[in-house]
C-alpha cells in the first residue's frame, strides 16, 4: 500500500469511527429522551389551582381536531370535578386561511359544553409550547392567579412541565391523557426533536445569547 493510499485509509477509518460515535450519542440521547417521556403517565391534577391551562394543538378547518378535542375533553372533566375555576385555551392561527385561532376554537368549543364565557380567557397568539406558557402566564399575573394545571397529552407532558418550571410557575401541575387518535411513533419521534431543540434553546436562554 502507498503512502497516500495509507494516509486515506486513516483519514477515512477516523472519519467512520467519529460517524459511529456520533450516531451512538445520538441513539443514547434519544434513548433518554424517549424515557423521560414516557414517565408521565396519564393522571388527574396533583393538586387543585386557580386556572387550567389548555395548550393548543391543530384546528381541522373552523373546529378543533381530534387530537385538542382530547385536551379539551380532558380538561372539561378537570374543571366538572371541581380543580379550578378558569380557564386560559392557548394557540395561534395554524393555517392564513383558516377563519379561527386554536384558542377561539377551544373557546367556542368550551362553550358549547356549558362552560360560561366569563370563566374562559383567549390567548390567541402563541405559537410554542413556550409562548403558551409565557403568554399565559402574564394572562395569569394581570388576574391575580398563583397556580396552574397545564392540560396536554402525555407525550407532551414532560417538556411543558420544564418549560413551565423554566418560567418560574409556582409549583405547576400537570394534567395529561393518553391519546386515542394520535400516531405515538411519529408524535413521540416530534417529541424527541422537539425536546432536543428545546434543551439548546433553554441554554442559550440561559447565558442570555438570545
Amino acid at each position: 500500500m502507498s503512502r497516500n493510499h495509507s494516509r486515506y485509509y486513516h483519514v477515512f477509518k477516523k472519519i467512520i469511527l467519529l460517524v459511529g460515535l456520533l450516531f451512538l450519542l445520538v441513539g443514547v440521547w434519544s434513548g433518554y429522551v424517549l424515557w423521560k417521556i414516557n414517565t408521565v403517565h396519564p393522571s388527574d391534577a396533583a393538586q387543585s389551582a386557580d386556572v387550567g391551562i389548555i395548550l393548543g394543538s391543530s384546528m381541522w378547518g373552523d373546529v378543533p381536531s381530534p387530537s385538542l378535542k382530547e385536551r379539551l375533553d380532558h380538561g372539561l372533566r378537570q374543571y366538572n370535578e371541581g380543580m379550578f375555576d378558569w380557564f386560559i385555551v392557548s394557540g395561534g392561527l395554524d393555517k392564513p386561511e383558516y377563519q379561527y385561532t386554536e384558542a377561539e376554537g377551544m373557546h367556542q368549543y368550551l362553550l358549547d359544553h356549558g362552560v360560561p364565557a366569563d370563566f374562559i380567557i383567549v390567548e390567541n397568539e402563541a405559537t410554542s409550547t413556550l409562548e403558551n406558557l409565557q403568554f399565559s402566564q402574564l394572562i395569569m399575573e394581570q388576574y391575580g392567579w398563583d397556580s396552574a394545571v397545564i392540560i396536554t397529552h402525555t407525550y407532551h407532558g414532560m417538556r411543558s412541565l420544564e418549560i413551565a418550571e423554566y418560567l418560574n410557575y409556582d409549583h405547576p401541575s400537570l394534567a395529561v391523557t393518553e391519546s386515542k387518535v394520535l400516531s405515538m411513533f411519529y408524535h413521540k419521534s416530534r417529541e424527541i426533536l422537539a425536546y432536543s431543540k428545546w434543551t439548546l434553546d433553554s441554554w442559550v436562554l440561559r447565558l442570555g445569547w438570545n
